[in-house]
């Protein structure tokens, strides 16, 4: 019986983050899907064991959200890098911006969580521009052929782009934030890629 309800708790949870994710999917996306990320992961610097390890972080992470509630999961984007955890958002209180935190450190394999929640009284985002920001930073990228857009992950919150992932150089990581900062509505870019080619 234990069993059963077990089940059927992970179950709900998986549903609803399933239904949640569907209708904030503006809100959080990357130059490539989760699923789609692993069939092509030949042709970006993550190896395949890489790739499969930060799509399941980013899963455990999106159902740490579902478990602390409904608002953390529509309010808070999620892109996981080499165990980088990328949370970007806007929330209404200081206290729901450390519980995500938190939540996200409870993940295990998780090696940095990169706090860019923004914090404000309504929490509000204008998800229709954001997510016309990130379609149109998509399409430059990808029709760039100086940037392999498959190494990039793109979050944009409130006019602010951050980007997450590995450049082949410092040349090409210009190349995205300059890209970026040409769409209207930008108003900064913050970027945490890493540049394959510099000094550790």
């Amino acid at each position: 019986m234990k069993k059963n309800r077990l089940y059927r708790s992970v179950g709900q949870r998986l549903c609803v983050l399933g239904m949640l994710l569907a209708v904030v999917s503006g809100c959080a996306s990357a130059a490539v899907g989760a699923g789609a990320a692993v069939g092509v992961a030949a042709l970006e610097e993550r190896d395949l064991k890489t790739v499969a390890t930060d799509t399941a972080a980013a899963a455990k992470v999106r159902l740490k959200m579902v478990d602390a509630g409904e608002k953390y999961v529509t309010s808070i984007g999620i892109e996981v890098f080499e165990g980088r955890v990328l949370l970007t958002g806007a929330v209404p209180d200081e206290a729901m911006l450390v519980e995500a935190i938190r939540e996200a450190w409870k993940v295990e394999g998780v090696k940095d969580v990169l706090n860019e929640i923004q914090v404000s009284d309504s929490g509000f985002v204008d998800m229709a521009k954001d997510s016309w920001v990130t379609a149109q930073l998509t399409s430059k990228l990808t029709l760039d052929r100086s940037v392999h857009a498959i190494n990039y992950a793109i979050e944009t919150v409130n006019g602010t782009v951050y980007l997450i992932g590995i450049a082949l150089d410092q040349s090409e990581l210009d190349r995205v934030v300059a890209h970026a900062r040409s769409i209207g509505y930008v108003r900064r870019v913050i970027s945490h890629v890493r540049v394959k080619d510099a000094a550790s």
